[in-house]
């Protein structure tokens, strides 16, 4: 019979025995950090996890992919939009991320952050693939956040076509009630359908599209009367639809009206439109004029530059976010250098500081749980 004393030798010799492992080639080596092009690949390099079949999980704020792009109206391609995104991002050290503008490094707040993948939609099944992207949105933020004192995680998307946008806030809905959107986008999105574009007029039978998923979110009673958006230069049929848009909830900022306002004009007027409350921001690629972003589904021409469309966003620091998004980037339109791919890996890290920066989202204390990267 074993006692406590022989076994607590044998835990120390064999302890020894593993300290005593014979030495390999790679210890050499071992403490050399991996080049960024290396490696399997997640948004900034951050831990991947699979939030959601592991119930487990905790994590502060979550990257989510949602590949689906068949609500799209012209160009496909979406589909592997978040992968791209990630792509893009291979450059991102989260260890040498400080910004001279912000003036803080958002992987270094204390915020768990992790890559939680894609969800499974399927591609063959559109009114599925909505429900289905509702039900994961809805799983992740109803789960206990890492860091004491945030009642639900955050995350940010990575689409997909627009169309992503409506499970999004069905869910979000839930827990914050109507939401006010920041919308970046060179379209309206809120088309009511109707015959004109051969589709019903009637919200129960009219699809879902990337260009009318505001039109349900507003019937449905999810977006506030307080939304906004900046960008749009698209053209119209008539001004039934610009009507049409103020219904739906929204006060428009044209692409135009940046050559008034400068970006910190319009980043004053979003501001002022949308109030304390809950925000969420959904960031359209083709916001962005398309020779620094060809790579989208319907590329307008006249769009903003990348310089101001970040200096847009940095001026809307402080409001209380909820969750962002960016959508539309098509990697198969985009140029061998990845250029736009890499632009909305870079607007990714300005809306990670926005949602790290959001007032309603602060640890208590200094409880904040570590990010190991």
């Amino acid at each position: 019979m074993l006692t406590p004393l022989v076994i607590a030798a044998l835990v120390v010799c064999g302890a020894a025995a593993a300290d005593e492992r014979p030495a390999e080639a790679w210890d050499t080596y071992k403490a050399i950090k991996a080049p960024m092009f290396s490696g399997i690949v997640t948004f900034a390099h951050l831990p991947w996890e699979q939030c959601l079949i592991e119930p487990d999980t905790r994590f502060d704020i979550g990257v989510l992919g949602l590949p689906f792009d068949t609500a799209a109206s012209y160009r496909t391609g979406t589909r592997f939009g978040p992968q791209g995104i990630r792509m893009g991002s291979r450059r991102q050290d989260p260890t040498a991320a400080y910004s001279h503008w912000w003036k803080r490094n958002p992987y270094s707040e204390g915020y768990k952050m992790v890559d939680c993948g894609d969800a499974p939609i399927i591609s063959v099944d559109n009114k599925l693939a909505v429900k289905q992207m509702e039900a994961a949105y809805d799983t992740l933020i109803s789960r206990p956040s890492a860091s004491e004192g945030i009642l639900h995680p955050r995350l940010l998307t990575f689409g997909g076509d627009h169309s992503i946008l409506l499970p999004i806030l069905r869910a979000l809905s839930k827990i914050h009630g109507p939401i006010t959107l920041i919308q970046l986008d060179s379209h309206h999105d809120c088309w009511g359908s109707a015959t004109k574009y051969g589709f019903s007029g009637d919200p129960k039978q009219a699809p879902v599209t990337h260009g009318n998923m505001n039109f349900h979110a507003a019937n449905e009673g999810i977006l506030s009367q307080r939304s906004v958006q900046a960008g749009i230069r698209t053209r119209l049929v008539d001004e039934q639809d610009l009507k049409d848009d103020e219904a739906c909830g929204f006060q428009v900022i044209t692409a135009d009206d940046i050559d008034e306002l400068g970006p910190k004009g319009v980043a004053a007027a979003i501001r002022k439109r949308v109030g304390d409350g809950p925000v969420y921001l959904t960031f359209d690629i083709d916001v962005v004029d398309p020779s620094a972003a060809p790579a989208t589904g319907t590329p307008e021409t006249g769009g903003w530059s990348s310089r101001e469309v970040k200096r847009v966003l940095r001026d809307l620091k402080g409001l209380n976010f909820v969750g962002a998004d960016i959508v539309e980037v098509s990697p198969p339109f985009d140029t061998n250098a990845e250029q736009t791919q890499m632009l909305a890996a870079d607007i990714g890290y300005e809306l990670l500081q926005l949602l790290t920066s959001s007032p309603g989202f602060k640890p208590s204390g200094s409880k904040a749980a570590h990010d190991e990267l």
